[in-house]
């Protein structure tokens, strides 16, 4: 796999610290086989994946989107999908949550939907319940852990 990747701050060095190809916003939607979103939903990143990207990508494509619905265009998703422009998509956050029964992506067969608890797997419950259990039996013997301001 050629790791790429496109942010409006990511820079070519620190693209590289990472083991990633900076490239541009137009070659990250035209190469990629799976484009994974990962951004916090602000006025710069609403509608940010909308009709002109999924255009660009290639027709075997699969977006994931575990961010923020809104950052991608919903109306423009599902026309991607219903026209087979993109292969699939993959969600687990929603323009509405929790997303409606009678909504469209629900009748898709290239849309693979979750709540929003995609990262779930025992491994992940285990860190977080195996760190919160250290916390408080630190806390319980006078030593607090992962102290904020402290």
């Amino acid at each position: 796999m050629k790791p790429i990747a496109w942010s409006q701050n990511l820079t070519p060095e620190r693209a590289a610290e990472h083991g990633v190809a900076a490239v541009s916003k137009e070659d990250l939607f035209a190469q990629a086989d799976v484009l994974s979103v990962h951004l916090v939903l602000s006025e710069r990143t609403r509608g940010l994946v909308g009709a002109a990207e999924f255009a660009a990508m290639k027709p075997t494509a699969l977006l994931v989107n575990t961010s923020r619905g809104p950052i991608v265009d919903e109306a423009a998703l599902l026309d991607a999908l219903r026209g087979k422009k993109i292969a699939a998509a993959a969600l687990d956050v929603y323009d509405v949550e929790p997303l409606p029964a009678d909504h469209p992506l629900r009748t898709l067969d290239n849309a693979i939907l979750t709540p929003h608890i995609g990262y779930v797997s025992r491994e992940t419950y285990e860190i977080f319940y195996g760190g919160a259990v250290e916390d408080i039996a630190a806390f319980q013997a006078g030593e607090p852990i992962n102290v904020l301001n402290g």
